[in-house]
């Protein structure tokens, strides 16, 4: 009986032990600072090209919409779609009938109002004749006062007859005119050499002039030899783009060519798009010339450009994940200021810091940034050659890491994804 209390005891004994060294061993562990896994760079002189990048669609420079001006229904249709055009060629005609009808009606009008007015000269001639006779018979008072005035009177409604028929003749010709200028509007010829893109109408279809709303759009003449990329660029980004910025163009259809380009137009209107409501997109319309390309590009293929709109080289570059944002980092005791900005509640404006290696520590150092491109980031104050930066992870950068952490570098898992992509 003695000897199982004893070892009741001495199990008690180990075990009321191991359960202090536990306890000693966590306490001991959770007192050692975190050591965090990074990724690293060498600081370095690079050449920086800052980029807008927009997407669109390729359209080419010069195309003409055929309307026609006159309605009626389209009798012939010579072309189709890819077909090349020259100036003068017909692509379209309306049937002419009811405007040759027209021009008749009004050539009769005009050769009537011709007439009305050679017989307002004749009735001119003979009353200036009898005004003349009467004049001479009233100086030798052969006539009375009012024989003359009446005689008078004859001979200026004979002269404004002969307005009336000049001025009525005039009329017919303008609606003669006309008529025959909507008789030759029946047939649409090519203005301007090109390749027809798209064609919307039909043979005996009715088209719609230009006359009545906005008329019917029959086809479309476009010069394929000079093509342009559209695309929509985000209104802050929009006032970096100026007129003759290099662009490079990358379009759906061709992944392996990259097209380069100039911009030769920015609009002033903006194109608004959710007006009223939280997805509201604000961007203005800009062109890209399309330079010395030697494969076939058609109008609406989907392309990206990128727009180079500064250039600055031989600057203090650093990849683009090192630059995050911190509090106030120049003082490191503890403040009531310091305190306030980790819980939130400070309104200074934080700082972009970057993490610089000092041994198996970092620093959290403050810098002010220059232009950006698609990988580096300038560094204007703050960095010098040769430091040594973090780049990674993202969430090291961004949430792990503090001004003296404790950082163990591996940059082979960096390698690895570089190789990877």
């Amino acid at each position: 009986m003695a000897l199982k209390k004893s070892r009741r005891k001495l199990i008690i004994l180990l075990l009321g032990g191991l359960f202090l060294i536990l306890v000693v061993a966590l306490i001991l562990g959770s007192s050692r600072e975190n050591v965090i896994t990074v990724q690293t760079e060498k600081v370095e002189r690079r050449e920086i090209i800052q980029l807008v990048t927009a997407s669109g669609r390729i359209h080419p420079e010069i195309e003409v919409k055929i309307s026609p001006e006159v309605s009626g229904e389209i009798v012939e249709l010579p072309v189709r779609e890819g077909q090349q055009v020259n100036p003068g060629n017909l692509v379209v005609r309306i049937r002419p009938d009811s405007y040759i009808a027209a021009r008749n009606r009004v050539q009769a009008a005009y050769e009537g109002a011709q007439a009305e007015l050679r017989r307002a000269e004749a009735n001119l001639e003979r009353v200036l004749l009898e005004h003349n006779r009467m004049q001479e018979l009233y100086s030798k008072q052969l006539v009375s006062e009012s024989e003359l005035l009446t005689a008078r009177t004859n001979y200026t409604m004979a002269m404004a007859g002969r307005d009336a028929a000049t001025h009525q003749i005039a009329q017919a010709r303008a609606t003669l005119e006309e008529a025959n200028e909507n008789l030759q509007r029946t047939s649409i010829y090519a203005p301007m050499a090109g390749t027809v893109t798209v064609v919307n109408s039909e043979l005996g279809e009715r088209v719609v002039g230009t006359g009545l709303m906005g008329g019917t759009e029959i086809m479309i003449i476009s010069d394929l030899s000079r093509m342009e990329a559209r695309v929509d660029v985000d209104e802050n980004d929009v006032v970096q783009v100026s007129i003759g910025d290099t662009a490079r163009v990358e379009v759906d259809a061709y992944p392996d060519r990259i097209f380069d380009g100039v911009v030769t137009e920015i609009a002033h209107a903006a194109k608004t798009r959710g007006i009223g409501t939280q997805e509201a997109v604000v961007n203005f319309e800009v062109k890209i010339r399309i330079i010395d390309t030697d494969v076939m590009l058609r109008p609406g293929m989907s392309m990206i450009a990128d727009i180079e709109t500064n250039i600055r080289p031989d600057v203090i570059a650093v990849p683009i994940q090192s630059v995050t944002v911190r509090a106030d980092t120049s003082n490191n005791q503890e403040t009531e200021q310091a305190t306030e900005q980790r819980r939130g509640r400070s309104r200074q404006q934080p700082n972009e810091i970057v993490f610089v290696v000092d041994g198996d520590k970092v620093k959290a150092v403050p810098v002010k940034r220059g232009i950006m491109g698609d990988r580096y980031v300038e560094i204007t104050e703050g960095l010098d050659e040769d430091m040594e930066v973090v780049t990674g992870s993202f969430r090291a950068i961004n949430r792990d890491l503090e001004d003296g952490a404790l950082i163990k570098v591996d940059n082979q898992e960096r390698r690895g994804i570089a190789q990877s992509n």
